[in-house]
């Protein structure tokens, strides 16, 4: 009996691999073979104490094989240099991104300008994307591939960043101070939609991202809140899309048609404003209808109402966007298990702990319910002071959510748009327009329902 020897495999040439064994001290080399291709090749090696099976490796890599009384040991070592790739340059497409939302806001200010009513310029920055990047279909000239890392780099990380943003002007110190009339309208029609329009999609056969997009956006806030939950939910481009072009169709829709509507079917001011809230989807678009309304019928109350009651809408945005990436994430862990039993199928509640929220939860959400919360802290604690700080405060957050915010998500969704293909929205059908229409629906009527109880 040997007391211990070893067998290595060791690369002897181009292509070539050979077996030696040390056996107290003394070598001998007795197989060699050949690779010429990365395909595993299975031998038999015979010893007088044992039977070794070995998986010869890829080229380049190094096998240690031990054995002694105890058994074997294998060991491998891969040995291949790594290949350094240039990293690409972000700068020329988040440039070309930025140049594309500030052409979608110069044309929603000459539109609105022209037509005396608030337009919204993210809309209009995603359809300036999709007209550039489709451009090819008319003047066959397509985007250069060297703007298209910056482009993806503004659909993700810059994205998230307005999002972050977009919190800074979410207090709820501002929502009790400006008052809470609308509050039971904009729950009970929140609590109607998020419930029933993932319901609709289910039932349309629609994809579970599209279906909470349009959820998001007709319950919440419009594009504000697709944007803020596209990422976290990783939802495609199409998607996208889809979702954004409902919010436009159908609150335009309602901009257009609800003060006429509810000045018909309303008996207050205060319930006009509270249905115009809660109705339309784009915060833009609600202040379009409440000052056309204004406008039309000499009605300021209406306009004060409406702009409280989307503003309660909007703070819904840092509760229900977790919450709905919480239950995505929570489907899709489900759907992965391969139970045995009923027992052995995870409940949501179990899937909790420090590694699971990390990674089911952004880290981008965090931050922005942490913006969020630290503007509602700098609120409280200055809200009795006048002081330089107060107002510096104030100033920043400020400029922080309305300002950084508008250019970030202007960007982002400009690359969108970019990154938006015509062909790949063919096919979609009417399926994802009639999910949107039943959503409006029911959060509108939610919402006239309610108000029309408290009044």
């Amino acid at each position: 009996m040997y007391a211990a020897s070893r067998l290595r495999l060791e690369a002897t040439g181009f292509g070539k691999l050979s077996l030696v064994l040390k056996r107290n001290g003394c070598h001998q080399r007795f197989l060699s073979s050949s690779l010429f291709s990365n395909s595993f090749r299975r031998q038999r090696i015979s010893d007088t104490n044992a039977s070794l099976s070995l998986f010869t490796m890829r080229n380049h890599s190094s096998t240690s094989i031990e054995k002694d009384d105890d058994g074997v040991n294998i060991k491998s070592v891969n040995k291949t240099a790594p290949v350094k790739a240039s990293s690409p340059s972000f700068l020329p497409g988040i440039a070309f991104s930025a140049a594309t939302a500030t052409a979608g806001f110069s044309l929603a200010d000459i539109l609105s300008t022209a037509s005396g009513i608030p337009i919204s310029g993210i809309p209009l920055a995603i359809l300036t994307g999709i007209a550039l990047n489709n451009s090819s279909i008319l003047t066959k000239v397509k985007l250069p591939e060297f703007i298209r890392p910056g482009i993806q780099f503004s659909t993700k990380t810059i994205l998230q960043g307005g999002i972050v943003a977009v919190a800074a002007k979410l207090s709820f110190v501002e929502l009790v101070s400006t008052g809470s009339t609308g509050l039971p309208v904009v729950l009970a029609s929140l609590g109607a939609g998020l419930t029933l329009i993932p319901m609709y999609g289910n039932w349309a056969g629609l994809p579970k991202e599209m279906s909470l997009l349009l959820t998001a956006g007709t319950s919440i806030c419009g594009v504000t809140a697709i944007t803020a939950l596209a990422p976290a939910i990783q939802a495609s481009n199409r998607d996208i899309a889809v979702a954004v072009a409902n919010t436009v169709a159908f609150g335009t829709i309602g901009m257009l048609v609800y003060p006429y509507i509810f000045h018909s079917l309303c008996t207050s001011s205060e319930q006009v404003g509270m249905c115009l809230g809660v109705g339309i989807h784009d915060t833009s678009q609600v202040l379009g209808a409440a000052m056309s309304y204004k406008e039309t019928f000499d009605d300021e109350i209406a306009l004060k109402v409406a702009a409280i009651t989307k503003l309660s809408r909007n703070l819904g945005l840092a509760v229900a966007i977790p919450g709905l990436t919480y239950a995505h994430a929570t489907t899709q862990y489900l759907q992965h298990q391969e139970p045995t039993s009923k027992e052995d199928h995870p409940l949501p509640s179990s899937i909790s702990g420090l590694n699971t929220f990390q990674k089911y939860v952004p880290p981008f959400l965090i931050a922005f319910v942490g913006m969020s919360g630290l503007r509602s802290m700098g609120d409280i604690a200055l809200g009795n002071t006048a002081s330089n700080e107060l107002e510096t405060f104030r100033h920043v957050m400020d400029f922080v959510g309305n300002d950084v915010s508008k250019y970030a998500l202007g960007t982002a969704m400009a690359g969108v748009g970019l990154s938006t293909s015509l062909s790949s929205l063919q096919g979609v059908g009417w399926k994802p327009f009639a999910v949107g229409a039943a959503g409006a629906f029911t959060v509108g009527g939610t919402g006239f329902a309610v108000a029309s109880m408290m009044t």
